[in-house]
């Protein structure tokens, strides 16, 4: 593995890219080498909602998930938010007993999350993905534990250069989500924002990923 892409709705398949891809229990893909399984706050199902549970406690019981996810609270959407958390808790609790990571979307709640891990005690890695905030969220964050992925944002804003500075080496990923960026340009952009060669940034990202996923990067 050159490169770890945390999170990504398009499998490349490309030899040096271990890519996390999103999938959801309605869509699985058997054929996706890594990924993570999730339902998202956007496609909530009341009526489904335990057998798509049951599906995703089925399919991360597999080595290649690597996550539950995404999931996570979005308040700027209809869907309530009693009923988000109470989806985001349940996805939370399968993850902590089968030791998985989590990738987490997060729009406008993340206090509530924050709360949440603590509440339930929850001890698995947590990754909110897609950051694009200040750099006093980031450090709140940090500080509850979190590990922080940036891609999209990272790529369209020059602001979010100073958060990701801030960033503790050991605390973060790269992805590209659903962006028409390659990871190699999010790496590349990542190196000369923490004014380091591409080089540095694959070594310590993989150190984060074993660290995150236990996985033996020399198998893949």
């Amino acid at each position: 593995m050159e490169f770890f892409n945390c999170h990504t709705h398009k499998f490349t398949d490309k030899p040096n890219v271990l890519e996390l891809v999103n999938q959801y229990p309605q869509e699985f893909d058997p054929g996706i080498p890594y990924y993570s399984i999730g339902i998202h706050p956007w496609y909530i199902v009341e009526e489904r909602l335990e057998s798509d549970l049951e599906i995703i406690e089925t399919k991360i019981q597999q080595k290649n998930c690597l996550a539950v996810g995404e999931c996570g609270l979005d308040k700027r959407i209809e869907i309530p938010m009693d009923l988000q958390i109470k989806v985001f808790e349940k996805q939370l609790l399968l993850a902590q007993k089968y030791n998985k990571a989590v990738v987490i979307h997060c729009v406008a709640a993340f206090q509530e999350v924050i709360e949440i891990k603590k509440s339930l005690k929850i001890s698995v890695p947590m990754i909110i993905h897609g950051f694009s905030k200040n750099q006093q969220l980031a450090k709140q964050l940090i500080d509850n534990g979190f590990y922080i992925s940036f891609g999209k944002y990272l790529m369209s804003n020059p602001e979010l250069r100073t958060v990701f500075q801030s960033i503790p080496n050991h605390r973060f990923f790269l992805e590209t989500d659903t962006i028409d960026k390659t990871i190699e340009e999010v790496y590349a952009l990542a190196a000369k924002y923490k004014n380091n060669t591409v080089e540095e940034i694959q070594k310590q990202l993989k150190e984060n990923f074993l660290s995150v996923f236990k996985i033996a990067v020399q198998l893949i």
